[in-house]
């Protein structure tokens, strides 16, 4: 059973609609026990990093998020989620991340010809190509990202791939039975559902 967290924060259906394309049986939950007797957790996300960590909380759903990821349990952040994993952000004003990687999550800079947010097609350059999520994943394949901030983990052994724009960031991590991904996937066609099936697959 995947458990796909509903904080108010995401996606939802449409990472579920994906997911059980594939075969996969889900649960969209933001019940502490369902992710206890679930085999992996979807943390999907859009929106402000203080406003989510506020909902993770008043929801108390942070313990039981810890408690899969330290228990090894397959995890796997997109977006935001992927976001939350780290201590702490540029964007928030109250609120550290879960603090589970370490790193922090940074703002792209304005330049002349990059918009922020960074919203549309981009490249996936391939760093670690023994990261599960990326069996199958050609080279500069392309992806689907909308977002202003990016993370910066101080580990780089984590980085999957890179994504250029402007700078080269972190568009897929892997540690251990941690997974994220900046880009949505669900949005990503062909590639984005491979990816998916990977994660199903694991």
């Amino acid at each position: 059973m995947i458990a796909i967290i509903d904080y108010g924060m995401g996606n939802i259906h449409s990472v579920q609609k994906a997911l059980e394309s594939m075969g996969a049986k889900t649960v969209v939950t933001n019940k502490p026990d369902d992710i206890k007797v679930s085999d992996k957790v979807v943390l999907p996300g859009v929106g402000a990093f203080d406003d989510a960590m506020q909902e993770l909380k008043r929801q108390d759903l942070i313990s039981a998020l810890t408690e899969h990821i330290k228990s090894k349990k397959i995890f796997l952040g997109i977006c935001l989620g992927m976001q939350l994993l780290f201590e702490k952000s540029e964007e928030a004003k109250v609120s550290g991340g879960l603090g589970l990687l370490k790193g922090t999550v940074k703002k792209f800079e304005n330049q002349d010809n990059l918009k922020v947010p960074h919203m549309g097609w981009n490249q996936l350059k391939i760093k670690n190509s023994a990261c599960p999520l990326l069996k199958g994943i050609a080279d500069n394949s392309y992806v689907y990202f909308c977002h202003s901030y990016y993370p910066k983990p101080y580990d780089e052994h984590i980085i999957a791939t890179t994504t250029d724009y402007g700078i080269d960031f972190t568009s897929i991590l892997w540690q251990d039975n941690i997974y994220s991904v900046q880009f949505h996937p669900e949005k990503s066609q062909e590639t984005g559902i491979k990816i998916l099936k990977n994660f199903v697959n694991l």
